[in-house]
């Protein structure tokens, strides 16, 4: 009997400081928007991502609110020698919460820092158990289950400004850290029902058997082949190419544009002229 009741109350105040954090953080957040977004950083979008000068303004605000959350309660670290700088975080930031337009979210709740290199970088492959990674390799970015995202400056620039190729490194980083919220990164992140894992397993088994057969026959694709990679892989892709060349993956992979479409909440052809 008193073991429950130690349980009971150690649950108890585990719930109340969980209220506590909660309520905490959303003052401080409504606090943080309170004051008007920074023109400098406006500045940055308009150089740096094309999209935010066509979203319409009801969007704008919303990228414009997550932005500054991002910033304020995720980590930026500079490594290899580079100095982190207004341009650095506003431009990754506004990638990142792209992928957060409209949807009922947090701002990445498992991300806690966000490591920027210089250009690409040597570290090891995505792992669940090793931090950092063992498997020595180049890397442009990196998605880690335990809190971190890995990039390189220089290609999340050339990925912002270049929005129409259909290569954001960001974008795909941000994508695994979506897919890896439910504790595995396989390709299926957390849908707003049940009912919706049925569609969404069919369509993207069949989309991605089909990038797999035409990176083997050395066939175009509006999607890179690197998604023939694994699930997870294709997902992230996918995700780029949804952002990025709307129009052709909606003409080409209808069911695949609509998927996305009803995950990230948003219309990327409306924008994408």
């Amino acid at each position: 009997m008193k073991l429950l009741l130690f349980f009971f109350i150690a649950g108890g105040a585990v719930w109340g400081v969980k209220i506590f954090m909660t309520v905490h953080k959303q003052k401080k957040r409504r606090l943080l928007l309170s004051t008007p977004f920074p023109q400098k950083w406006s500045a940055i979008l308009q150089e740096n991502l094309p999209p935010y000068q066509k979203i319409p303004a009801r969007l704008k605000k919303q990228l414009q609110d997550s932005i500054r959350i991002f910033i304020s309660e995720k980590s930026f670290e500079g490594c290899g020698g580079l100095t982190l700088t207004d341009e650095i975080r506003v431009t990754i930031a506004a990638q990142a919460c792209m992928l957060l337009l409209n949807r009922q979210c947090d701002c990445y709740p498992k991300l806690y820092s966000v490591l920027v290199y210089p250009s690409t970088y040597v570290a090891g492959t995505r792992s669940r158990f090793a931090l950092p990674p063992s498997d020595a390799s180049v890397r442009l970015g990196e998605s880690w289950n335990h809190g971190a995202v890995v990039l390189a400056w220089d290609s999340v620039k050339q990925g912002a400004v270049n929005f129409r190729d259909g290569h954001n490194v960001t974008m795909h980083e941000f994508a695994h850290q979506l897919d890896q919220e439910d504790g595995r990164g396989d390709g299926a992140p957390i849908l707003e029902m049940r009912s919706a894992y049925s569609a969404w397993s069919r369509v993207f088994s069949k989309e991605y058997e089909l990038l797999q057969y035409k990176t083997f026959k050395g066939e175009k694709s509006v999607m890179d082949k690197y998604g023939a990679t694994d699930p997870a892989e294709f997902f992230a892709v996918a995700t780029e190419t949804f952002f990025e060349k709307p129009l052709q993956m909606k003409k080409k992979h209808p069911e695949l544009y609509y998927e996305l479409q009803g995950f990230y909440k948003v219309n990327p052809t409306e924008w994408a002229n």
